[in-house]
Order: C-alpha cells, then structure tokens, then sequence
C-alpha cells in the first residue's frame, strides 16, 4: 500500500494543464484494442470501466469502436475535457467519483481499464473496489505511454530538460510501481499473477505540441514558475536541432499489464 501521502493532491494535479495534456499527450493504438479484442475475449456486449479516464483518450479508443464504457474522474477540468470529446456518444458514460468508490454495480464489468493514472490510486482500496465491480470472467487492463530512453536525438535531448527542470520526479513516476524490480503489480494481482503486452505508438509532434507536452507534465514549471523561461528555451533549441519538416518525433511503448482478480 503507497504511504498515507502519495496521493498528495492527486485529484487535482492536472488541473491547470489539461489544455496542454488534450493537445500533445499521445493515444493508444488501435493494436492495443485489437489484443483486447483477440487475447482477452473483449466482445461488443462487454461493458468497460475507465479509471481515471482524465480527457478520455483511452475511453476514446472503445468507445468510436461501439464499445460501453463508464468513465470514472474526480478531477473536474479532466473530466469536463473528456465529456467535450465523447459526451455525444451514446457509449460513453461519465461519472464524478473516484477509483476507490466507483459508484458501480457489484459484479457489472467485464473490464476495468486505466491509462496512465492507476500509479494515482490507493491500491488496496481500489483491489477491492475492482474485485467488486467486476464479473468473474473480468480483467483489469492496466496500461501506460512509457516514452522510450534513446541515446541520441531530440528523445533524449528531452529527457535531459526533463531531469534538468523536472520537480518531484521520483513521486510521480509511474516506473515506481511499473518497474521490473518492483512488487506492487505481484501484490495487486495475487494470487492469479499478470502479464505485460508491449506495443509500438510514435507520435510526431511540431513546436507548439512539444512545449504543450512539456507543460502537460505536473512535474515541469508552467509560465510564470521558476526555471519555466529557460526550459522553454532549451526545448526550442533542441527542436530546431532536430526537426524534420518541421516535427520530432518521440517513440512510446504501449505497455498493458493485464490480469484477473477473480
């Protein structure tokens, strides 16, 4: 279980950047719901609950496909940018609670699915909570945009302002819980164990959606904060050095770690 204070003002952290998070964060790739669709069984009747759906780039994915989904976020900002995408949708269903108190049926799901916000949770309350809510033939589908380490290129010019300016890193990163050294997935998927699937998601990015993705990080400074005016200034040296046709490109993997709990 993460200490009493690892959530510190998790419900709130993005608040005053998902401008930037809706307009330079990457999806996911439509590989990923086709392994949904051919590995864990995922059928049009089957209904999904996103957890901490944020601005909906992960509900998107199922539910322009025609799958239900019930979208779970307690921040009011993300929320709203998530029902501005898919509120005219007659799959999408959007609700103001929290991964620990759903609000769900008892035995309603068929997958519980969470695009990079399950480091957020109490883990051992949402266990329960998902245990709860879930069908007995039910996954939960725990997936990350992991942006890939390079040794040369805009990426790792990057990562390095990243290190330089970034604040509370080692809080935030999802790694921690991710990471192949670490037991928080063993202990959340006892005793029936996970797997992980891994797929491939570039995204090409011009100058504006660079510094956007750099602000959509909780841990970068925002205009007006201290060290924001020079971390702007490395980023727009580090792309003129390496756009191509006016773009960079930063490679994701896709990564899903999957399993039962029943």
């Amino acid at each position: 279980m993460p200490p009493p204070d690892s959530q510190r003002d998790s419900k709130n952290r993005f608040s005053d950047r998902v401008e930037f998070y809706v307009r330079s964060r990457p999806k996911y790739p439509l590989a990923f719901l086709e392994f949904c669709r051919t590995k864990l069984g995922l059928l049009a009747r089957h209904h999904l609950a996103d957890i901490g759906s944020g601005t909906g780039f992960l509900s998107e994915l199922f539910v322009r496909n025609g799958y239900d989904v019930t979208a779970i976020e307690p921040n009011a900002p993300m929320r709203a940018a998530g029902e501005a995408l898919l509120g005219d949708d007659a799959h999408f269903h959007s609700k103001d609670t929290t991964a620990e108190v759903t609000g769900l049926e008892k035995g309603s799901i068929d997958f519980v699915v969470a695009g990079q916000a399950f480091h957020w949770f109490d883990r051992v309350r949402c266990r329960a909570e998902f245990k709860r809510i879930l069908r007995p033939t039910g996954w939960v589908v725990l997936v990350w945009n992991e942006r890939r380490s390079v040794e040369a290129g805009f990426a790792h010019y990057y990562e390095e302002i990243v290190r330089q300016f970034g604040t509370d890193l080692a809080h935030v990163a999802h790694q921690n819980i991710t990471a192949t050294d670490s037991d928080a997935m063993t202990d959340f998927f006892r005793p029936l164990g996970y797997a992980v699937e891994s797929f491939d998601n570039p995204q090409f990015l011009d100058l504006d959606g660079v510094i956007a993705r750099a602000l959509s990080s909780s841990y970068l400074p925002l205009p007006g904060q201290p060290g924001c005016e020079e971390m702007l200034e490395a980023l727009h040296e580090a792309f003129e050095d390496h756009a191509e046709d006016g773009k960079v490109r930063l490679d994701y993997d896709t990564k899903a770690f999957y399993g039962r709990l029943i």
